[in-house]
């Protein structure tokens, strides 16, 4: 019995040193790992996030391994981020890499001015995708002649209307073709039962709190309205004192009046916007047309009957016209704060050039082969039955990609939904009648340093004259506000800057 106990207690001695030993080996496995990822550049980030879900886990994961990059995402919501990044460049507290947005760069440009961002140009000929960026765009995006911003590549316009197609054909209509066409189509959404159930439950046209990407300045571009500036002789015009902008108004509030429009659309979110079409709530949503796939997709879990088209060719007052930006959407920059070395934001600069090759650029554009997509022959596919799993996992980390459109390694998609590939079309067809900003490429430092501030005086004229708050009378003695608080020397400056 002794020698029975003494074996067992050895035994239970040897157990104890092998899971000693076993102990030591994990722990040393995951020191060793811990190092690896600790030995792996770290890149916090803030982005807007354009979808309801940030990007599936394991997609970053998988990038952060293909990259050899630690991530630290901020997604802020795209309604709140101009808010967000402005607190964030306030009180120094940037991410190392910050997405500025076309609309809001001018509110980094004094920031960059005063040495708060890096100067990346001398940088991108060292590496092998970031020295092919595009010169044009690179110069677009230029202060006082200097690269500081990795640019996000978008189609000069992806502006149009988003249509219930199941309403046309209940209530008999066409798509619209003209301004008039439009209007009787937002007025038969809204009084000629579309839904079908009986009541006067909905509304024309959903819109938001934005004269840019709201529908404004869409319907601007078919009332003539340039984009935000016209060059007429040696004189450069704001667009808000244009005939074309003032027909839009007059459009807008006649929407208003007759109850076509959300009636609290001034102060509306995106996010609302978006549900009142989802939800079968309203027939119009004026904006980017690359939407449509993902509000179907989102409104048939609803009603399976939803049906959407879109249209992008409406004759105005000057025939077909639609506002472009440039080709950038906007673009990275890399706080001075963040990065305190030019070895880190080398480190970082390889991330964002890594993620230009074929591997990373198209898990970043389509996602997992199988799960998402389908390859055949060299050719993406992107099959109906895996969308709403490419808006939910996968969409959201297309605002990290840069300079897509031109980038050779991205994939070429040989078949996708039919609203996707409509859409693709049709922004292919906007760029035979775009309207061009000359200011783009030209220098206003009184613009760069107020031109936010004063812009808030248009803003809130534009929204009171439609709502009913001013007369014509009333808008044009705000906007002679705005000329006295210092739009005279912006306009001297642009002309400057023009005509040498």
């Amino acid at each position: 019995m002794r020698g029975r106990t003494v074996r067992m207690a050895w035994a239970l001695v040897g157990f104890g040193a092998m899971l000693m030993a076993l102990s030591a080996c994990s722990s040393a496995s995951t020191a060793k790992q811990g190092q690896e990822e600790n030995a792996r550049p770290v890149l916090t980030v803030m982005a807007p996030l354009h979808f309801p879900n940030t990007p599936d886990a394991g997609l970053v994961d998988k990038l952060e391994e293909l990259t050899g990059t630690t991530l630290s995402i901020e997604w802020v919501r795209d309604e709140i981020y101009t808010d967000k990044m402005n607190t964030a460049l306030t009180t120094n507290s940037l991410k190392k890499a910050t997405f500025a947005k076309y609309t809001d760069y001018i509110l980094m440009k004094n920031s960059i001015r005063s040495g708060a961002f890096w100067e990346i140009g001398p940088y991108l000929d060292d590496y092998p995708n970031l020295k092919r960026l595009d010169e044009d765009i690179l110069k677009q995006t230029a202060v006082d002649g200097k690269i500081y911003g990795l640019y996000t590549e978008r189609p000069s316009s992806r502006q149009g209307i988003i249509l219930r197609e199941d309403w046309l054909d209940a209530l008999g209509l066409k798509k619209p073709e003209t301004i008039d066409g439009l209007y009787e189509v937002l007025r038969q959404f809204t009084n000629g039962d579309p839904d079908g159930n009986g009541l006067s439950d909905t509304i024309g046209l959903t819109d938001r709190d934005d004269l840019v990407f709201g529908a404004f300045k869409t319907l601007s571009s078919y009332f003539g309205t340039p984009n935000d500036w016209a060059v007429e002789g040696r004189r450069f015009v704001p667009e808000f004192e244009t005939q074309g902008y003032m027909d839009t108004m007059n459009f807008m509030r006649k929407l208003y009046d007759e109850k076509l429009i959300n009636a609290d659309f001034a102060i509306t979110s995106k996010d609302v916007q978006r549900n009142l079409l989802i939800r079968g709530k309203a027939g119009a949503y004026i904006g980017s047309m690359s939407d449509v796939a993902r509000l179907a997709s989102e409104a048939r879990r609803i009603n399976p009957d939803a049906r959407f088209t879109l249209v992008n060719r409406i004759e105005g007052t000057d025939g077909y016209k639609v506002w472009s930006i440039p080709n950038f959407n906007g673009l990275y920059l890399f706080s001075k704060t963040a990065i305190r070395t030019e070895e880190e934001l080398r480190e970082i600069l390889a991330f964002f050039d890594r993620t230009m090759d074929a591997d990373v650029a198209n898990l970043m554009r389509y996602g997992i082969e199988g799960r998402h997509y389908e390859l055949e022959g060299g050719e993406i596919y992107l099959p109906e039955e895996s969308s709403q799993l490419r808006v939910d996992e996968v969409a959201s980390l297309y605002t990290l990609m840069i300079a897509d459109l031109s980038n050779p390694n991205v994939m070429k998609v040989a078949e996708q939904e039919e609203l996707s590939e409509l859409a693709d079309r049709l922004i292919e067809d906007n760029e035979k009648f775009i309207v061009r900003d000359p200011t783009v490429g030209l220098e206003s430092p009184y613009y760069d340093q107020y031109g936010v501030e004063l812009s808030k005086i248009v803003t809130d004229a534009t929204y009171n004259y439609i709502l009913g708050r001013l007369d014509e009378d009333g808008f044009r003695k705000e906007i002679a506000k705005w000329r006295a608080n210092g739009g005279d020397k912006i306009i001297a400056e642009y002309e400057a800057a023009y005509f040498g």
